[in-house]
């Protein structure tokens, strides 16, 4: 009788107490998603008013929020457990953010013929051969994945984000789904041609 009435007490207790993070990525590394999801929804809002903070519109800010949780997912396995999962992610995000401040490059404009001369050439260059072949063949295959392994419904919703530049809110309205079904089909869509 104690044996049970304590069973039914830890198991009690363990229901009303989170997991800690570091047993949802134990659970993540053998391919539960439903973990992942969990540590989607704990860390997603500190993740987005941190980045929000950071960049200039909403859209980017979401935009960064999603290849945060790509880069998580994708570096599960380099998490060692050294210092709390919560500060793991957190310097993950920060890299991620300073990384989309590196991808901007200003567009400069030659301020005329001399500039030429004195041989600055501004930022933009030709690809060589060898770049060009491989960015064409990584189009390729982004392209096959699009049209394969993306449902019509995560088409869409990327077509709309990332080429019509839509935020999530717009797009919810537009198509009668909460933002966070949104968010969730851009970050599947997003995994599948980051696989590529």
């Amino acid at each position: 009788m104690v044996l049970a009435a304590t069973s039914l007490a830890s198991s009690a207790l363990s229901s009303t107490c989170p997991v800690a993070d570091e047993v949802l990525v134990e659970r993540i590394r053998s391919g539960d998603r439903d973990a992942f999801t969990e540590l989607y929804g704990r860390y997603f809002t500190r993740i987005f008013h941190f980045v929000a903070r950071r960049m200039r519109n909403r859209a980017d800010a979401e935009e960064t929020v999603q290849e945060v949780f790509v880069n998580v997912f994708a570096s599960i396995d380099s998490f060692r457990g050294e210092a709390p999962f919560g500060a793991w992610v957190f310097g993950l995000t920060r890299r991620t953010v300073a990384g989309r401040f590196k991808k901007r490059v200003p567009n400069l404009v030659p301020l005329g013929d001399d500039e030429v001369e004195s041989g600055f050439h501004g930022i933009a260059r030709e690809p060589n051969p060898h770049e060009a072949y491989e960015y064409s063949e990584r189009l390729s295959r982004i392209e096959d994945a699009v049209v394969s392994d993306l449902s019509d419904e995560q088409r869409q919703l990327f077509e709309l984000h990332h080429i019509e530049h839509r935020s999530i809110q717009e797009i919810a309205g537009l198509l009668s789904k909460s933002e966070d079904a949104v968010k969730s089909h851009l970050y599947r869509a997003r995994k599948v041609l980051l696989a590529r």
